[in-house]
């Protein structure tokens, strides 16, 4: 299968990739500057230089794959308080590339997050089919376009939905984990919010990479995924691991305070979003093979 990958030299690209290729499958991936297109043809892929304000080039890379995985997310304007254009520009490029496919029964694998499904409890796949009511904008319109994706089966699109745990882990993160980390060493403290019982799920990247494969090559028209290794790490075990590295302090910081500890991370921190992929591991067989986030951490590569 000839793949059209979006965000393909990014975190989870740049292991999608490999996978593919191992697969058998052929890469196009969509490449930002012309350094992003120098690390996908190095890793065996073609590059197609666009962005997605792109609309032409996202529609005929699509015209031309036999699958689309969509990765890319402009989360350089997400995190500098943007969201709803991120989000806005994500739902174009959405229906740009369906529009591609529709009538085709092709693939359109939809990269989304298992965030806020179902705060305090554990979200399953059946979980938050419906958009939310209640949200900002950019999320609303977020959960709106997972929505648009799932309703282009109608359209004859076997199309998926792969929800991602928020902490996609592993050596060279530069996420949520890693800001974490500057945090502490910035504040001198190892901080959690409230009592830091609240969960976050994670997933291992190459875990992850291995389950859009099988999505592209198994999924069902309108399938959601949960890409989840662990259903719900307490932040204040996350903290405790951080301090122990760093020999710093294990505090807690009050729910008013952590807009200014944290930053941008506030709201992600205080978070309780347990997720399970009990329903994804009975259809597609996938197990995750890779370390834990604790794990993972103590290996220490999160603080080098």
């Amino acid at each position: 299968m000839h793949v059209f990958v979006t965000g393909a030299s990014g975190w989870i690209g740049s292991a999608v990739v490999p996978e593919l290729t191992g697969a058998g499958h052929t890469v196009t991936g969509l490449a930002r500057s012309d350094a992003s297109a120098r690390a996908l043809t190095a890793a065996g892929a073609e590059a197609v230089l666009g962005t997605l304000d792109d609309l032409d080039v996202l529609r005929d890379a699509a015209t031309a794959a036999d699958g689309v995985i969509h990765l890319a997310f402009k989360h350089d304007l997400a995190f500098t308080g943007d969201f709803a254009a991120a989000a806005d520009a994500d739902r174009r490029a959405v229906e740009t590339m369906g529009d591609a496919l529709a009538g085709s029964g092709r693939p359109f694998v939809l990269a989304s997050g298992v965030v806020g499904l179902l705060p305090g409890r554990v979200a399953t796949e059946l979980d938050g089919l419906d958009p939310a009511t209640d949200l900002p904008g950019g999320f609303a319109t977020r959960q709106g376009t997972a929505r648009l994706t799932l309703d282009l089966a109608a359209r004859d699109v076997r199309s998926s939905v792969m929800r991602l745990s928020p902490t996609v882990y592993g050596d060279g993160d530069q996420g949520f984990v890693a800001s974490l980390v500057g945090t502490a060493r910035d504040k001198g403290v190892s901080g959690y919010v409230g009592d830091g019982a609240n969960r976050w799920p994670a997933v291992h990247r190459i875990d992850a990479a291995h389950l859009f494969r099988l999505a592209l090559e198994q999924a069902e028209a309108g399938s959601v995924l949960h890409a989840v290794g662990d259903e719900g790490v307490a932040i204040r075990a996350i903290a405790e691991v951080i301090g122990r590295h760093l020999d710093l302090p294990v505090t807690s910081i009050a729910p008013d305070d952590a807009a200014a500890h944290f930053g941008w991370l506030a709201m992600a921190v205080g978070l309780d979003s347990p997720a399970s992929s009990t329903l994804t591991r009975e259809r597609f067989g996938w197990q995750p093979t890779q370390p834990g986030l604790l794990d993972d951490l103590e290996k220490g590569h999160y603080f080098a």
